[in-house]
């Protein structure tokens, strides 16, 4: 079973570093941790990201807009906050696992269509990627979701149109409009988009195995104390700062386009920087240094009339390939899909100055296709970035080749590691469940894995057993069991969860006799207090106020007993109960003995039982089975 440190050092580092992406989709595949999407975390990661990528870091809002949108999700579902007075009475209704998952589902898919502006992404973003449980009624309340995303996005850009608002809204709903009208391509091109997707999966995987190393090391670091984050994260930003300034003066001056009006640019942003340069002349490499991101990928992906030096794209890509692996997991917010969009449009760009007059693709072109290598190495993402991509730069005649250059790109980098965001789950030992099952799990069955000793109730059990069984234990689930009286024989009478046990001794309904009480329990009970004790903000054991003389008495546990638990027999195959668990969305699966004679229940299999830290703990040499 995995320790609690691996869960305090996630909850701590959440609300501030990386982007929230692996989290949320931990969250989504049933990791019950409440400070993932807590109001805390919400504010951090509104106010990290702004100052973050104002600062000048090499870092992106995607990722961080994607856990904001799930976090706001999550206050909505669980009817608001007590603590900050924002409560909504008319939300309890959301106050169960299902439909709060699907809140949250459509709250990171908002994330996404608002980052990007891609509506249609930030669906398929929440299907590919996000979600652990599909269904179909979510494909049309994400949908739903992020059109109304698309009409808010529209209505301030055009309130903002004017300048008032500063630099949002730049480039309308299409953020990158390349919209080529160039549609032809020959044996050649098909070649050099071959070589641009093997180059991203090298890439990508390269930049995964390295992010993981940092990262680590990071982790190692921030266990010092909150000083030596604050100072990582000042060496970083220096480290930043001296690349951004010091490595355009080693880059020449080239003489503006006659087509451009605005050149040198003068002003916060635009395509070209007069760094150091004789009037009529600009700076490539300020232009894409001292720039906001979004201009810097608009230069990259501007058509071939604005020029670049060769070795003003290699210096780039190593800078921003470096700088983007080092910034990742300090402790600010940081998204990753714009350093890795800069870096990828650098190479493809620096491929198609090279090929020249051998292709018949621009060179922008080509650093749009380098951008989609990168990203497809790097995410392993296919089917929800070709559509950003494609919503981002309104090119839909360059569909095929992002769809082969993406395809490539994730088959040559899945032959070395595994995309970003699962190596970073897995880093954090959060304990998530694949889609399928390993292969070792075949040739061993549930009552190999199943954790003790088994804590169970009687039917009617009394307070101070139950009371103890809470404080020596982190169970979330304990079978109840009837005895006679009650039946014939012990039988497995079904669950009850800690939190409605919580609720249920809150409320003192004991009697001094062992007898049932039946519904007249529940009396004093709305089915809301039950739905609020899972919610993450329920009753804690702390709350409890409990008496010696009602330490002695009893309670009923039927009215609140969930009599039909999803059971499994204990000679099933561990791997098919693993993926039962998982497609079922279980918190907790029962396992009974395949004879009579024996007690009704072998154990209870949760999500850590399949993990394999914990079956290779208990069977070191099963990996080794085929």
């Amino acid at each position: 079973m995995l320790k609690d440190k691996y869960f305090k050092a996630f909850a701590a580092y959440a609300s501030s570093a990386g982007s929230g992406i692996p989290e949320v989709k931990a969250y989504l595949n049933g990791v019950d941790a409440y400070s993932i999407l807590a109001p805390s975390t919400l504010f951090v990661k509104i106010f990290g990201s702004i100052f973050g990528v104002a600062g000048g870091f090499v870092v992106g809002k995607e990722g961080p807009m994607v856990h904001t949108g799930a976090c706001i999700a999550s206050l909505l579902g669980q009817g608001g906050s007590r603590k900050y007075h924002l409560t909504w009475r008319w939300l309890r209704y959301f106050k169960n696992d299902r439909d709060r998952r699907d809140l949250i589902t459509c709250g990171a898919a908002a994330g996404v269509a608002a980052a990007f502006r891609a509506p249609v992404g930030g669906v398929l973003f929440a299907l590919e990627e996000a979600a652990s449980w599909w269904r179909s009624a979510l494909l049309w309340r994400t949908f739903f979701t992020t059109a109304v995303v698309a009409v808010v996005l529209r209505g301030f850009i055009e309130f903002c149109r004017s300048g008032k608002c500063g630099l949002f809204g730049k480039g309308g709903l299409i953020m990158f409009d390349v919209n080529s009208s160039q549609a032809t391509y020959d044996t050649p091109d098909l070649l050099a988009v071959i070589l641009l997707g093997v180059l991203g999966g090298i890439f990508g995987s390269l930049y995964n195995y390295f992010v993981d190393k940092v990262l680590r090391t990071y982790s190692i670091i921030s266990e010092k104390g909150p000083v030596f984050k604050v100072m990582l994260v000042m060496a970083i930003s220096l480290l930043t700062s001296c690349c951004s300034y010091g490595l355009p003066w080693l880059s020449q001056c080239l003489p503006c386009p006659s087509v451009e009006d605005q050149c040198p640019t003068e002003g916060r942003s635009g395509n070209y920087k007069n760094f150091q340069c004789p009037p009529g002349h600009y700076n490539d490499l300020a232009s894409l240094f001292l720039n906001t991101n979004d201009d810097a990928i608009r230069n990259l992906l501007s058509p071939g009339t604005k020029e670049f030096h060769i070795s003003t794209l290699l210096v780039f890509f190593a800078a921003i390939f470096c700088l983007g692996i080092i910034t990742y997991g300090i402790a600010i917010p940081s998204g990753l899909f714009i350093p890795v969009i800069l870096a990828g449009a650098s190479y493809g760009r620096l491929v198609g100055t090279i090929l020249g007059s051998l292709s018949n693709l621009d060179a922008g072109l080509f650093a749009l296709l380098g951008a989609a290598s990168f990203l497809g190495g790097t995410m392993r993402m296919t089917v929800s970035l070709c559509v950003i991509l494609l919503e981002l730069t309104n090119d839909l005649l360059m569909l095929p080749l992002v769809m082969l250059v993406l395809l490539i790109s994730k088959t040559v980098a899945d032959s070395f590691n595994k995309g970003v965001y699962d190596q970073i789950v897995k880093m954090k030992g959060l304990p998530y469940l694949e889609a399928h099952a390993e292969p070792y799990m075949r040739h061993l069955v549930a009552s190999h894995v199943v954790s003790g000793p088994l804590v169970s109730f009687s039917g009617v059990e009394k307070v101070g057993n139950i009371l103890h069984s809470l404080k020596v234990t982190r169970h979330n689930g304990f079978p109840v069991i009837d005895e006679p009286p009650f039946s014939d024989s012990p039988e497995l009478c079904g669950l009850v969860l800690r939190s409605h046990l919580l609720v249920l001794l809150k409320g003192k309904k004991f009697t001094k006799q062992k007898v049932l009480t039946g519904l007249d329990i529940m009396r004093r009970f709305k089915a809301q207090d039950f739905a609020k004790a899972g919610s993450g903000k329920g009753l804690k054991l702390e709350d409890l106020d409990i008496t010696e003389e009602e330490m002695d008495m009893y309670v009923d546990l039927h009215p609140i007993t969930n009599t039909s638990p999803y059971t499994v027999v204990e000679t099933i195959s561990l791997a098919k109960a693993a993926v039962l668990f998982r497609e079922l969305g279980l918190r907790h699966m029962c396992v009974v003995p395949k004879t009579a004679g024996r007690p009704p229940i072998v154990g209870i299999l949760t999500r850590h039982d399949f993990m394999p830290e914990h079956i290779l703990g208990l069977y070191p040499d099963i990996h080794h089975h085929k």
